[in-house]
């Protein structure tokens, strides 16, 4: 005998095979952080586009509402206009 036994094939076998579930323990784990991840980012990309809809919707709102208020002063400035056109006939004629 020349050297050191050598380990039993089966003791290599069985921690080669622990080896391997170690690994893919933690192959499953870093799975899990990911998918956990994506369902997060999931989850915050839904309640971004809720709130980009929203949004969508407020300036929508706020288009038409600035529109109307720009044709009322429009036609209230025309009003006023007449007026002093009016004011000045009534004047120039006297």
């Amino acid at each position: 005998d020349g050297g050191p036994a050598a380990p039993a094939p089966n003791l290599t076998s069985n921690r080669r095979l622990q080896q391997t579930q170690a690994q893919v323990d933690e192959v499953v784990d870093i799975m899990r952080v990911n998918v956990d991840k994506v369902l997060e980012r999931d989850q915050k990309l839904s309640e971004l586009d809720d709130r980009a809809d929203a949004l969508q919707a407020g300036a929508s709102q706020f288009e038409s509402s600035a529109a109307k208020l720009k044709n009322k002063y429009w036609w209230k400035n025309c009003k006023v206009s007449v007026n002093i056109v009016r004011i000045i006939i009534i004047f120039s004629h006297r």
